[in-house]
């Protein structure tokens, strides 16, 4: 089948406006969770689909623009598909789709009845639009209305349930989150003020005349939004404190998504505005901080959700080092770094969504004898984790070594600093996750300080248990099947991109290529005459 190139400016908006449609149709049947699990989960799979068909043709044709409502650029919406953004969309896509069969299958197993899923659908669907919004925005504003719709999701997520440690972490991300979108409109009016527009092609042409101060102040205030977001230390403090108290299903495609929008409007602006070269040191310094003091405050968790939060944070670490290298190596490796990271960090968390409800908890002090109890749960952990901590062949190997190879043939000091800084980080990840698999799952539980301890329920969209000794627990560890299935979809997924890490690193290094030559991205948006 040949699919023409016209079609792609029919299918641009739809990973936008299906999900939205979607949330409208959740939400007139919102006292019948099973039509609304049929409804969230058919628009979430042709996003999907529609994210397939999208990163096929901008492979295959290069960079498209699309004039929202036919307003010619750069006065209307322009929204920009090119292998990049297809790229994760169609990653995002599977992700959120793979997460509500998650939620659905927990939903199914724990009963309707006392579940917020009225509400918990259609906001799941309005954040799949944000996020599909974000990647294809072609201008500032309409990516800040990107981030403020994930904002407004994000928030009723993380409350979901309204128990008192989810309002206060709700409120403390929301405090930052609107910190970080104060600092974004100062952004866009300095932007704005100096350039007389805020499309992101025509700012690049205009920027490369504006006195390189004012350049750089409006591209610093945006970078600390930016990094805020993609939890780039030392702006990273609040996301540890942020996940781990939402419901297994939220606390995932947070971790997975949330951050790596962040990261992409950095890929974004970085190469399209800076391609001489500026901020590369501060990106590099970032990146090795992030690094070092993520994965260190992973060691020192008890909690299994609270210490991925950490190596999240770690993690950014490589793809803001990719992007500071500023080569075509550099963002390759970024780019796969990403896909790589999304998949893995998603799969770890509904893994540890499945360990609290087989074993009661996620608190090392509690768990034990996991391995023997559940080895389809301990293959679920013990794969991504092995991925996350970069083991070969696995495709975190795969991107820590293009980035380590990046590195190596920017010859720089710091370069070279951040290649030692890598693997120390590696390692230390691989000591944080065979702690978690030596407590969790390979002692007995009775060996454990807390053993004897276990929530009275699973947990749910709800939190409502409370602590009873583990052998009167009335569910002794079952796990449902679509949750399990979800889960095991992820792991093969990480398992996919290894198998085929030279195609996909293939479709990474053409979209670097794009990134490392802007005119492409401001021919296609503005015309050929404004290369």
């Amino acid at each position: 089948m040949t699919l023409s190139p016209d079609l792609l400016p029919a299918l641009a908006a739809l990973p936008v406006l299906v999900p939205l449609l979607g949330a409208a149709g959740t939400l007139v049947f919102g006292r019948r969770p099973r039509v609304q699990a049929i409804i969230s989960l058919t628009a979430l799979s042709a996003v999907l689909v529609i994210s397939g068909f999208l990163l096929y043709l901008a492979d295959r044709d290069g960079t498209t623009a699309v004039q929202v409502g036919g307003w010619p650029s750069p006065i209307g919406i322009t929204l920009v598909v090119d292998r990049l953004s297809a790229a994760m969309l169609l990653v995002s896509a599977f992700v959120l789709l793979v997460v509500s069969i998650y939620g659905a299958g927990q939903n199914i197993s724990d009963g309707d009845e006392h579940q917020p899923t009225s509400i918990y659908r259609p906001t799941y669907l309005v954040l799949t639009a944000g996020v599909s919004a974000a990647f294809l925005a072609g201008d500032l504003f309409n990516l800040f209305v990107a981030f403020e719709i994930l904002l407004a999701a994000s928030f009723v997520l993380l409350t979901v349930g309204a128990t008192e440690a989810r309002i206060r972490t709700g409120i403390a991300y929301v405090m930052v989150s609107m910190v970080s979108s104060l600092i974004f409109l100062i952004g866009i009016g300095l932007t704005y003020a100096a350039t007389g527009t805020l499309n992101l092609a025509q700012l690049a042409v205009r920027l490369e005349a504006t006195p390189s101060g004012v350049r750089t102040a409006c591209y610093a205030v945006l970078l600390v939004a930016f990094g805020i977001k993609a939890a780039v230390f030392p702006l990273s403090s609040w996301l540890p404190d942020s996940y781990p108290t939402a419901p297994a299903p939220v606390t995932a495609v947070f971790a997975g998504l949330l951050t790596k929008v962040g990261v992409y409007a950095i890929i974004r602006t970085h190469t399209l505005w800076f391609p001489d070269g500026a901020f590369d040191n501060i990106l590099l310094v970032a990146g090795l901080a992030t690094m070092l003091i993520g994965i260190l405050g992973a060691i020192a968790q008890n909690d299994i959700r609270r210490l991925l939060s950490f190596t999240l944070v770690s993690h950014i670490g490589y793809m803001v080092f990719g992007i500071g290298l500023a080569s075509t190596a550099g963002l390759t490796g970024a780019i796969f770094y990403v896909a790589h990271h999304i998949l893995v960090q998603t799969a770890l968390f509904l893994a540890v969504g499945l360990v609290e409800r087989q074993a009661g908890s996620v608190s090392l002090r509690r768990l034990g004898g996991l391995a023997a109890a559940s080895p389809l749960l301990a293959i679920l952990f013990l794969v991504p984790a092995l991925n996350l901590g970069g083991i070969p062949p696995f495709s975190g190997f795969i991107g820590k070594v293009a980035l380590l190879e990046a590195g190596a043939a920017d010859g720089s000091v710091l370069a070279w600093v951040l290649v030692g800084g890598s693997v120390v980080t590696s390692l230390l990840t691989l000591y944080a996750v065979a702690r978690v698999w030596s407590k969790a799952f390979w002692r007995p539980r009775e060996d454990a300080p807390e053993g004897h301890l276990t929530a009275a329920k699973p947990p749910t969209l709800v939190e409502d248990s409370t602590d009873v000794y583990y052998e009167d627990r009335t569910d002794p560890g079952r796990m449902p099947v679509l949750m399990v299935l979800a889960t095991t979809g992820l792991v093969v997924a990480g398992l996919v991109l290894t198998v085929f890490a030279g195609p996909i690193l293939g479709i990474a290094e053409r979209a670097a290529d794009d990134l490392d030559d802007p005119a492409v991205y401001i021919g296609s948006v503005l015309g050929p005459e404004a290369r």
